[in-house]
């Protein structure tokens, strides 16, 4: 179903503090399009909402964990009560981990896999009520690794896997629904936002991004057009994302590449500490659209 968002309707993004969500808000502010902003930092919440009015948006902020039971049905109630409705809902909240499978604490990659998977869940039971009413859209945020594997990243790629069958599931579902809801994902490849930053390290060494890095407003386009004209997915990252098609044709390969890549280029010789990253709780002081990765970091 083909919508158009502007003035009339009502978007929720949920990650809305960083990266990814954070540049998402901007455009669809730019837009005039009424919007409901959670995270987990308030402090990060309400200067995306001062920059979103500053668009021309009404804005409503919600500090929430989708880790923890109960939030999402919370952000979709006050997203309710204010504007009476939920047109599209962008889930984009994700936190990420390196570590070897036996160095992560199992505490942190559960906290992974829950804000991840079982939070982009719980977002989507949340929602859909009033997504039905409306005959809205989801847009879920995926990853090239929804598809692909890598090693130290484990538990990341368990939780974009699962997050990619269940949107594959629920999309056979709901198109049989009256009140139709599209399910649509968007799978990012290497993205600057603070991410990196932002991540758990248990390698030991100095963790670093993939190359090369694309700017984050380019998946904030692909996430406004997969809301308006919903698509099973979008892939971000012409050179990342052609990893894709190689592993469903050559998997041993395309494993093989990914691999290397990862131990020359993602995990670097020089040693750093052990670090929970923003993995349990954020950092207010990071976060913005830009991790700086473009900038030859």
């Amino acid at each position: 179903m083909r919508r158009r968002i502007d003035r009339s309707s009502v978007v929720v993004v949920v990650g809305a503090s960083s990266g990814i969500g954070r540049a998402t808000a901007h455009l669809v502010a730019r837009r005039g399009a009424r919007l409901v902003l959670a995270a987990r930092s308030l402090e990060s919440l309400e200067e995306v909402a001062r920059e979103c009015r500053s668009l021309g948006a009404d804005s409503l902020v919600v500090a929430a964990d989708v880790a923890q039971p109960g939030d999402a049905e919370r952000i979709a109630a006050e997203a309710e009560e204010r504007f009476g409705r939920i047109d599209v809902w962008v889930a984009a909240a994700s936190v990420y981990g390196y570590g070897a499978f036996d160095r992560m604490p199992a505490d942190e990659a559960r906290t992974i896999i829950d804000t991840n998977l079982h939070g982009t869940i719980d977002q989507v039971r949340a929602a859909l009520p009033a997504l039905r009413r409306s005959r809205g859209a989801v847009v879920i945020i995926g990853s090239v690794f929804s598809a692909l594997a890598s090693p130290y990243v484990w538990a990341y790629v368990a939780s974009k896997h699962g997050v990619a069958g269940f949107a594959a599931s629920i999309r056979q579902e709901l198109r049989r629904d009256r009140d139709a809801v599209d399910v649509a994902m968007v799978w990012p490849a290497t993205i600057d936002t603070p991410i990196y930053q932002h991540a758990a390290n248990r390698t030991g060494r100095v963790i670093h991004p993939i190359p090369p890095v694309v700017d984050a407003r380019r998946v904030a386009r692909a996430v406004l057009a997969s809301a308006e004209r919903p698509r099973r997915r979008r892939i971000v990252g012409i050179v990342q994302g052609s990893f894709v098609p190689l592993h469903a044709l050559a998997p041993a390969l395309a494993d093989r590449i990914l691999a290397a890549t990862m131990r020359r280029l993602g995990v670097r010789r020089e040693a750093a500490s052990d670090t929970h990253g923003t993995v349990s709780a954020p950092d207010p002081a990071s976060n913005r659209v830009s991790g700086g990765w473009r900038r030859g970091r």
